[in-house]
């Protein structure tokens, strides 16, 4: 039963799952989860603040998990260990904001708190009544008497998550710092020629301390990837060092079309649904290679490829879906990297399936795509192609739905694509 605006109830959990839900559509804004931990109703610096480009709290009591599309629409989810928040926290702000539209156009914007251990509902609350906000307070998790407590707030704000965030005392740069160009060196003048010899002075008191340089404003921005706008700079989005993580999420379509329809029922059961995640990859050395499940080949993260598949999921969740990681720290040893996903079982197309694919660099935008209709019996989707530059790394949506000749595989086909050369034998997981 959903809440009425100001009630509160207890939180008994030790970890809960704050799920932020809406339905989606045509022209509908995407919309994100974000937490704010608060001291005296104020964040103590900007790492209290965790959202896409932030995902982890550094105590690790609360993480932006990423977002889901099932058959009730789309959620984004904050996991929040409540054992673990500092005592000094009182409050934990649970937030959203619309992207590329105001509330009014977000059919059934809800949050729901749900205990990570059972998974059963603690608390709800429906957004009823949401014109031009760009961004909400749903709801807050605080402290009475030693104990944990949830309120319905229900505040808006029009001024997105910029505005929201500095009422909580969060510095925001949603800009790129302006490049400036370095100062020309002072001529260098000979010393004069003294006749006489330099007599002793008094010491010259202590330098005073360098100050401490402000601290770093975060960064809200974005990067959706369309036909139009097929491809972004890694370096312009200051993604170019630390870990970047790829995953790929994906909903079974409620009517089959296309292919799907004329192949009949494609998908049996979701649970039965196997996509494989994968990476072909060529080095600045001239060495290639593969990153799949298949065979076992998961690569590494700190080591020739510097590419790991995590792991080998099949319910295409986003907090413990499938992803590769790419270490950015060793760019200039990656010559390009074509990112594709197979059907190894539980469906003979992609006819049935949409599918989003999110890049998240440790520094920088988090950079998204939805791959759109599959509309030829397709079961092998290019999906992103990244080339070093030599000055850069360029992230290409490709988005390319291959079918595979009779008898060729997957794997070779998108070789074919793109012309990798490499030799291949039958694998299995």
């Amino acid at each position: 039963m959903s809440m009425l605006k100001g009630a509160n109830l207890p939180v008994q959990a030790q970890a809960v799952r704050v799920e932020l839900g809406w339905r989606s559509g045509p022209g509908v804004p995407d919309v994100d989860a974000s937490a704010l931990l608060l001291v005296s109703g104020k964040v103590r610096s900007d790492a209290d603040f965790v959202f896409y480009n932030q995902p982890a709290h550094a105590s690790g009591a609360v993480r932006h998990e990423g977002k889901k599309t099932g058959a009730d629409g789309v959620t984004d989810t904050l996991a929040v260990d409540l054992g673990r928040v500092e005592p000094a926290v009182e409050r934990i702000v649970l937030a959203a904001s619309a992207d590329g539209g105001s509330f009014g156009r977000v059919p059934g914007l809800r949050v729901r708190v749900l205990d990570a251990a059972s998974g059963a509902e603690i608390a709800r609350y429906e957004s009823q009544d949401a014109t031009v906000e760009t961004a909400f307070l749903l709801g807050e998790l605080y402290r009475r008497q030693g104990n944990w407590k949830f309120r319905a707030v229900g505040q808006g704000y029009g001024s997105g998550l910029a505005g929201l965030a500095t009422d909580f005392g969060i510095s925001v740069d949603d800009e790129p710092a302006p490049r400036t160009a370095p100062a020309a060196p002072a001529p260098v003048r000979p010393a004069p020629v003294r006749s006489e010899p330099v007599r002793p002075t008094r010491s010259a008191a202590p330098a005073p301390p360098a100050p401490v340089p402000a601290p770093t404003p975060v960064r809200l921005s974005k990067v959706t990837l369309t036909k139009d706008a097929p491809s972004v700079s890694l370096a312009k989005q200051g993604g170019t060092s630390g870990a970047m993580r790829v995953n790929l999420n994906w909903q079974m379509r409620k009517q089959f079309r296309g292919w799907g329809a004329k192949l009949g029922r494609a998908v049996a059961n979701h649970s039965d649904l196997d996509l494989d995640l994968c990476a072909l990859y060529e080095l600045s050395d001239g060495r290639k290679g593969v990153v799949q499940a298949l065979g076992n080949a998961f690569g590494a993260l700190h080591q020739p490829p510097y590419i790991h598949l995590d792991g080998d999921d099949r319910t295409g969740a986003v907090s413990s879906g499938e992803n590769l990681t790419i270490n950015l720290d060793h760019k200039d040893r990656l010559r390009r990297i074509v990112i594709f996903v197979t059907i190894y079982e539980g469906a003979r197309s992609f006819a049935d399936l949409d599918a989003t694919v999110t890049l998240q660099p440790q520094h920088g935008a988090p950079i998204d795509f939805a791959l759109g209709e599959c509309t030829v019996p397709s079961t092998v989707c290019s999906l992103a192609l990244i080339t070093n530059t030599g000055s850069d790394l360029v992230v290409q949506r490709e988005a390319r739905f291959l079918v595979p000749e009779r008898g060729v595989s997957p794997q070779r086909t998108i070789d074919y694509a793109y012309g990798w050369g490499m030799n291949w034998t039958p694998g299995r997981k």
